[in-house]
């Protein structure tokens, strides 16, 4: 049967773009090898934050008394805390698959290579093979772990991110290396169930893509917590033939051996790009991504990219927004819409961690807005200063806002602290708007709220602050 678009990957970019063009009038399917959602729903996004749930309600129960609450023998069972990650993901894949049948959308289970123009062969886990036409392909392949010579992943003793999700037994000792949103989601978690973790970074820093106030703060939160962190450091060699890991660990200090457990690789990501029929298809690729242009259509006509193995962020939001604008070009193409879709501002992107304290950010961070040649105004909000945040029990952290000094631009906003990650799309909405600093002190907001923090630290900016 010949289809109007063939999506191959069911991720966050793939369905979502699945979806869009079947409501705009196309017929689709999408070719999945594994389980409805991709890697975000089944082993990422989604039940990496019902692990992170549970800590925090560990936490809750074990702090209880300074809400005036009396608990005793609070024990976690960390099968059941992994159970019931695993149920919420698979509880999200099933709702994948129920958008799947209500908008009319094929799923081709198996392995997807394209075979031509407009031709992409699915081999079933069985081993049959059939191939499936359209007019157009989007690729939504996603990515995995990456890998490094010296930290090889067995799946035992050096794990990636999916086998840290389902461990059968729970690790009394953990080193995790690479310290970005994976990273510390992990060793939080980890280190809130009673495991002794240590993080191992190359960078300054940890979290080295945010700000650096953000950094400075992150890493003083995890240290009170009992957390060991090592930042301008190297695992160079990793012994795995005693009854757990041996890490060698070079920095500006000299070398040390760690030892542990389990070694959690946490060194970014790799591309899913390889035996899907690039090279056969003539589809130019750069440092491991896909090159596309503005509306996701890659070097070949007919042939779009998005999510991971696309040059843009690796968030899942970012997928998402790409796969609507794939299909929208598609179906203005087509005929099916009068207008282009907007092209996405990847400067207007926001990136959330779910640690504890959690962090968003969007836009500039200062040093990116100095070298920018921006003269800045910068305004900093402590939640200690914060009601809310004072009767919750959340004081720590911050909301930091940048601003260029000469117009009030909008240029960035970096928080830190409980629940940010639900506040940061004020800001992703106001710079979208070009909203400048007036608007975001004119526009009141509910108090008391974790999210007043905003307008209060764009008031401490231009020297309007009222609570510090």
């Amino acid at each position: 049967m010949a289809y109007d678009i063939l999506v191959l990957g069911s991720g966050p970019g793939g369905y979502p773009a699945a979806i869009r063009a079947s409501q705009l009038g196309l017929k689709v399917a999408i070719i999945e090898k594994e389980s409805l959602g991709g890697v975000c729903l089944n082993w990422g996004c989604i039940p990496t934050k019902a692990l992170l749930k549970s800590a925090q309600v560990y936490e809750y129960v074990k702090h209880s008394a300074d809400y005036g609450i009396k608990t005793t023998g609070a024990e976690h069972d960390f099968g059941a805390v992994v159970k019931r990650s695993r149920g919420v993901a698979d509880k999200m894949s099933k709702g994948v698959q129920f958008l799947m049948k209500k908008n009319k959308i094929d799923v081709i289970m198996g392995y997807g290579k394209i075979a031509g123009k407009g031709k992409i062969e699915v081999t079933a886990a069985d081993g049959q093979k059939q191939v499936v036409e359209a007019k157009y392909i989007i690729i939504a392949t996603g990515a995995r772990s990456r890998q490094l010579p010296t930290m090889p992943v067995d799946g035992k003793k050096i794990i990636g991110y999916r086998e840290a999700m389902v461990l059968p037994t729970q690790p009394k000792s953990m080193i995790v290396v690479g310290s970005g949103a994976i990273g510390v989601e992990f060793a939080d978690f980890y280190n809130s169930m009673g495991t002794k973790v240590t993080v191992v970074e190359f960078m300054p820093r940890i979290v080295p893509v945010e700000d650096e106030d953000i950094s400075k703060e992150l890493e003083k939160q995890l240290k009170k917590k009992g957390i060991t962190i090592l930042t301008s450091s190297e695992v160079t060699k990793v012994d795995t033939a005693g009854a757990g890991v041996k890490a060698t660990v070079k920095s500006a200090s000299g070398e040390a051996v760690l030892e542990a457990d389990i070694l959690l690789s946490a060194v970014g990501i790799a591309s899913n790009i390889e035996n899907i029929g690039l090279e056969e298809t003539g589809v130019k690729v750069e440092k491991g991504r896909i090159v596309v242009d503005k509306s996701q259509q890659t070097s070949v006509a007919g042939i779009y990219a998005i999510g991971d193995c696309s040059p843009g962020q690796a968030l899942a939001h970012v997928a998402g927004k790409e796969g609507i604008t794939a299909a929208e070009q598609i179906a203005y193409l087509e005929k099916k819409i009068s207008h282009k879709p907007d092209s996405i501002d990847y400067n207007n992107v926001p990136g959330c961690t779910y640690c504890s304290p959690e962090i968003a950010s969007v836009g500039y961070t200062e040093k990116a807005a100095k070298d920018a040649g921006f003269e800045l105004k910068v305004g900093k909000f402590p939640f200690m200063a914060s009601g809310k945040a004072s009767a919750s029990g959340n004081t720590d952290g911050f909301v930091k806002v940048i601003f260029d000094a000469k117009y009030g631009e909008f240029l960035g906003a970096h928080m830190i602290g409980n629940g940010v990650t639900e506040m940061i799309a004020e800001v992703v909405v106001a710079r979208k708007l070009e909203t400048t600093f007036h608007e975001i002190l004119n526009a009141i907001h509910p108090h008391p709220t974790m999210s007043e923090a905003v307008k209060e630290a764009v008031a401490a900016a231009y020297g309007e602050a009222i609570d510090i």
